[in-house]
């Protein structure tokens, strides 16, 4: 990368930006220039400061980083955008994808791997860490309620994955900023788009679709 690339980081975790800077010191052609720590600064900062790439966590107070991706590319059809979560498994990052990132790499992954990854999406190349996709044609083990999952908005996708994790609609409600009531209908429109009456049921697919971590 000959020119210094200008990133715009977003994470709700002030160690995990630092740990990110730290990560990307060791090159002078990239520069953080912004940080954010929610969805919605994120999209105004995008405006604001037109980064070359953003770096973008998923689960963050607020509308989220699935969200704010697919309203970023929806002002901007040209946007960067690396996911840089905490999440491997295969939905989150098809979704992610799907969504208008062009690169997913986890926390997990080894330091040496950042900066290519940033590198080839500046070359239009795209990038997915290793062993984070299954080949496109292996059949699903529960293929109708991947469909159905499939076609959940963003927020309910994390309202669902936070329901199966065992979180209530009290703390759902606190973690995402958003009221009681709102949460509970959307608790009641998962379960019948999914034709369950539990948490319990929910977990349970989630579990078996390896959407929680294990």
């Amino acid at each position: 990368m000959s020119n210094t690339l200008k990133i715009l980081l977003v994470d709700d975790h002030a160690v995990v930006r630092a740990g990110f800077r730290m990560l990307l010191s060791v090159s002078g052609a990239v520069e953080v220039i912004a940080e954010a720590e929610r969805g919605e600064q994120a999209i105004q900062l995008y405006c604001e400061s037109k980064p070359d790439l953003v770096v973008m966590d998923l689960s963050m107070p607020g509308i989220g980083g699935l969200e704010a991706i697919r309203r970023i590319v929806a002002r901007d059809a040209n946007a960067r955008i690396l996911v840089y979560s905490i999440y491997h498994e295969q939905v989150y990052v098809r979704r992610a994808l799907d969504a208008g990132a062009q690169g997913y790499i986890t926390k997990n992954m080894a330091p040496n791997l950042l900066l290519p990854a940033i590198e080839s999406i500046m070359q239009g190349k795209g990038y997915t860490e290793p062993g984070l996709l299954k080949p496109a044609d292996e059949p699903s083990a529960n293929a109708q309620y991947q469909a159905l999952i499939d076609a959940f908005s963003p927020r309910e996708f994390d309202i669902f994955r936070l329901l199966a994790q065992g979180l209530t609609v009290s703390k759902i409600s606190i973690h995402l900023c958003l009221g009681n009531k709102t949460i509970a209908n959307y608790a009641t429109q998962i379960k019948k788009k999914l034709q369950v009456q539990t948490t319990t049921e929910l977990a349970h697919i989630a579990v078996n679709l390896n959407i929680l971590n294990q």
